[in-house]
């Protein structure tokens, strides 16, 4: 039996805890947070997952030596904005080898760092892997289909996480682009954002479609320029997760976008939904990679104008619209 501890209380966490034990491993779920774990230790439910039960045989701790010692996985499920920090509190704890599993999703502001970036930078005796693709914890927890990535460095990390995770409804693939993966899931969630946005603002089936292409677009013209494989942006964490962001009400970055469409600042967008909203937090770094790297992210600018310069959503719309001519597709033409 496998031991794995799940780092964070979030939703996305106990989704994959529940997930692990009903695989057989021995899980051990740790926050920093003593009131989110007499909450769980005492409900063995939690608030956003309303009907999914934890087992009894689950370990509850805010104990760092009890939840990282003598463990085959450790998945770092924090907020993002706390990925650093955790990785530097336990990193003394961590053993030469240590598979580190990260499921967040975000880039860091002023280093411009992914989050497996982070976690090795601050953890370097780890063996740092990343899942993700399409998946909400909504879902997951509730046995629906779901296929998602898990990306590592050596054929033989991918394949263990991809064994440990995988189940008939949980589908894990592998792949060796850890980068790539990595900034589809972060830079869809500003695309999310505009999605949102526009639903917000009333548009319709025609817009959304058109910011899911031409969002693509623009995150793999990033991602290629950074090193990461064209594939891998029309894989399953590329526009696979951009899709689900998008579209799914699940998504509290559409949610969020959908306020801010409707008129309210990101900051009473973020209260109001009541959960982390990574696009916020991704937005400015994402702009700063594509100057970094003279990639146009016309999308992306346009939301970071709209939460931090204060613009109005439907002027921001416009302006895409009114863009200076392009081609989609670049070749010769017969005549």
């Amino acid at each position: 039996m496998a031991k794995v501890t799940i780092l964070g209380g979030g939703s996305w966490g106990i989704a994959l805890a529940v997930l692990l034990e009903k695989n057989g491993c021995d899980v051990t779920i740790w926050s920093a947070l003593p009131k989110e774990i007499e909450m769980l230790k005492e409900n063995h439910e939690h608030p956003m997952l309303p009907g999914v039960m934890l087992s009894e045989k689950m370990v509850f701790t805010t104990d760092d030596e009890e939840a990282v010692t003598d463990k085959d996985m450790i998945v770092m499920a924090v907020q993002s904005s706390y990925t650093r920090s955790t990785a530097k509190r336990l990193s003394p704890l961590i053993r030469e080898g240590q598979v580190i599993v990260d499921v967040a999703k975000g880039i860091e502001e002023g280093s411009l760092m992914t989050l497996s970036q982070q976690i090795k930078q601050e953890i370097p005796q780890a063996d740092v892997a990343v899942l993700s693709g399409p998946s909400h914890a909504e879902e997951v927890a509730r046995e629906i289909p779901t296929t998602i990535v898990a990306g590592a460095t050596s054929r033989k990390t991918a394949e263990f996480v991809q064994n440990l995770f995988m189940n008939e409804v949980f589908r894990v693939y592998t792949s060796p682009d850890i980068l790539g993966m990595e900034l589809g899931g972060s830079l869809k969630n500003v695309v999310a954002l505009a999605a949102g946005i526009a639903d917000g603002l009333g548009y319709g089936d025609n817009s959304k479609a058109a910011l899911i292409t031409r969002g693509i677009a623009e995150i793999s013209r990033l991602g290629i320029a950074m090193g990461g494989k064209a594939e891998t942006f029309y894989g399953l964490t590329g526009i696979g997760d951009l899709i689900v962001t998008c579209a799914s009400m699940h998504s509290r970055n559409r949610r969020a976008g959908i306020l801010i469409g409707q008129g309210k600042t990101y900051e009473e967008a973020m209260a109001e939904v009541k959960m982390v909203v990574e696009g916020v937090y991704s937005a400015k770094a994402a702009v700063e990679l594509a100057h970094k790297y003279n990639i146009e992210m016309p999308i992306i600018e346009q939301v970071n104008k709209v939460l931090f310069e204060g613009k109005d959503a439907a002027l921001a719309v416009k302006e895409l619209m009114l863009r200076d001519r392009k081609v989609e597709i670049t070749d010769t033409w017969e005549d």
